[in-house]
């Protein structure tokens, strides 16, 4: 069939889910069957169309629409983070490849550069922070600068710190983004340069086992607080077949969910750095943990599992659907 006709014959229906969207489970279910096969038709024999684009991105909408409507023994909350949160991920997965690709570009850029140029150190933390981190290497302790301070006090420092960074990271991404690009990919930057004044002392292994302590989970949330911003900005760039205040409406919803979600990430980042991280001398083989604990519960929670979750919604749309015939 081609693609003409093929649009010709199903472009009603498509309007009219998104326009008018099924009220009851079973409409739902049904509606969103025909849609799954009308986008396995088009990834084949359209793979490239925008048409397919079309029908991922409806698919992807419908789909989170059945599971907000679905009833949940648990509580709201226990909901979120089970469904919502997850979804709204696998939704905007775009927005966080790109965010991740950037602030990982950015990364690498300043290790190798910052290599050839050692006062780029200098310049991004000033000349007392990395002669103090310098000193602290030289007698053995290079990790030294976590020791230092109140653990209770550092901890709400630096949650409170984060956080506000993290929502300006997000609500300057209604300036077409562009802020939101150039504070992650400078934070990016200023980690690739903190690696690389180890790594130049033969530190490079410890410094992802001591700092990933707290900075998996810290990096993360940054990483999603910059998609959020870009969630919201493309929304209002880039609307598509929706009104543009109502894409920028959906698109800000969204961006807030993810917002909302990465909170707790923040928190214990900060209880880790402020209590645990500077243990590394101490009890390594705890850190070591920590850091493992961290990294498998990312990779699971925001790109396994919300794969998971997708294809068993496909999976239980297809078998209600089945139910009714």
């Amino acid at each position: 069939m081609r693609e003409a006709l093929f649009i010709k014959k199903n472009k009603d229906r498509w309007l009219k889910n998104q326009q008018e969207p099924p009220g009851t489970p079973d409409e739902q279910a049904r509606s969103f069957t025909q849609l799954v096969d009308d986008l396995a038709y088009a990834k084949t024999f359209y793979p490239t169309s925008k048409t397919t684009q079309y029908l991922n991105k409806q698919a992807s909408d419908m789909y989170l629409g059945i599971y907000q409507n679905h009833k949940e023994e648990s509580s709201r909350i226990g909901y979120f983070w089970k469904y919502e949160l997850p979804l709204v991920i696998y939704k905007q997965r775009k927005a966080v490849l790109f965010a991740f690709v950037l602030f990982t570009v950015f990364f690498l850029l300043a290790f190798f550069i910052a290599a050839k140029d050692p006062e780029l150190a200098n310049n991004f933390f000033g000349d007392n922070y990395v002669q103090k981190t310098l000193d602290n290497i030289a007698d053995g302790n290079p990790f030294g600068i976590y020791e230092t301070g109140n653990p209770v006090l550092s901890w709400l420092g630096i949650m409170i710190n984060n956080i506000r960074v993290a929502f300006f990271f997000f609500v300057s991404g209604i300036f077409c983004g562009v802020p939101t690009m150039y504070k992650l990919a400078e934070t990016g930057a200023m980690i690739g340069i903190f690696d690389q004044l180890f790594a130049s002392k033969g530190l490079g292994i410890q410094f992802w086992l001591v700092v990933f302590v707290h900075g998996t989970l810290e990096i993360t949330a940054i990483i999603l607080a910059g998609a959020a911003g870009f969630v919201l900005g493309k929304s209002f760039l880039f609307p598509g077949t929706k009104k543009r205040m109502e894409a920028f409406g959906e698109g800000a919803k969204d961006g807030v969910k993810i917002m909302i979600g990465i909170l707790p990430a923040f928190i214990i980042a900060a209880f880790f750095e402020g209590l645990f991280t500077r243990l590394y001398n101490n009890a390594s083989w705890f850190t070591t943990l920590l850091t493992a604990a961290s990294v498998l519960f990312v990779i699971w929670y925001f790109i396994i599992y919300p794969v998971q979750l997708f294809r068993r919604g496909i999976r239980i749309a297809k078998e209600g659907s089945a139910g009714d015939v």
